[in-house]
């Protein structure tokens, strides 16, 4: 009668495993872009991948949670976390002190430059206020390459777009005399698209990229925060940076 006893405990204690680790077990939204190759886009299948992509699913792993993606445009995408169409914002975001007013941020997990993607065959060769004085430069509305350049380039006519594939096509098409983006996002345009370069030295440099969640979750945050610190330490991440990039991206 004891084995029996026995056993059965054993037996309990075996299925309530499984289901206390299922109740631990988060569940979060998380919201991109889906418009910032190589860090954020949709493939053929309409599903979200990318670097931004992989990261998070790493650090959903790591921190045992269940997650979902939804895609966003990005002029909205702080309204829509705000409103609780997802939990946190995982889509390239820097961190500037507007935002902070409005979200809370992890720890950064990577650091961001600008460039300025031009014509091979323009004469733009730097990208500098006197080069650019009277040239029109595109740039994605609601970004930092925006606030960048309206607030150092005064002589130069900053045309803003919706999305950045908006800027490249009018780029392309000859509407443009450059486009200032991300380092990451001007290296993906140059491989795709012949005839342009970047040019001149980095815009903005030591530009924290970060994952954005409510004012009110800098708990998450912190989760994020210590997610990060984890995938960097078990080489999850460098896998991850060595798929889309030849450097190292994390910036130290």
């Amino acid at each position: 009668m004891m084995i029996r006893r026995t056993f059965l405990a054993l037996s309990v204690l075996a299925l309530s495993v499984p289901a206390a680790m299922a109740q631990d077990k988060m569940n979060l939204k998380i919201g991109s872009e889906g418009a910032y190759p190589p860090f954020n886009q949709l493939n053929s299948n309409g599903e979200l991948e990318g670097f931004d992509i992989d990261i998070a699913k790493a650090l959903c792993e790591e921190m045992n949670a269940e997650c979902e993606f939804v895609t966003q445009d990005w002029d909205g995408i702080i309204p829509a976390l705000q409103a609780g169409k997802f939990d946190a914002i995982i889509a390239s975001m820097s961190i500037t002190p507007e935002r902070q007013e409005q979200v809370s941020f992890s720890a950064p997990y990577y650091i961001n430059s600008l460039r300025l993607a031009v014509p091979s065959d323009g004469n733009i060769e730097d990208a500098s206020a006197e080069t650019l004085a009277g040239k029109t430069i595109g740039v994605q509305q609601g970004t930092v390459a925006e606030t960048y350049m309206t607030e150092n380039m005064g002589d130069v006519s900053i045309k803003p777009y919706p999305t950045q594939e908006e800027a490249y096509l009018d780029l392309k098409n000859g509407r443009l005399d450059g486009v200032v983006a991300d380092f990451g996002v001007q290296d993906e345009f140059i491989k795709q698209n012949d005839g342009f370069e970047v040019v001149g030295e980095p815009l903005l440099e030591d530009d924290q990229i970060a994952i954005a969640v409510r004012k009110d979750e800098q708990e998450l945050a912190d989760k994020f925060s210590e997610a990060i610190k984890a995938i960097r330490e078990n080489g999850t991440y460098q896998e991850i940076n060595q798929k889309y990039f030849g450097f190292d991206i994390y910036g130290e």
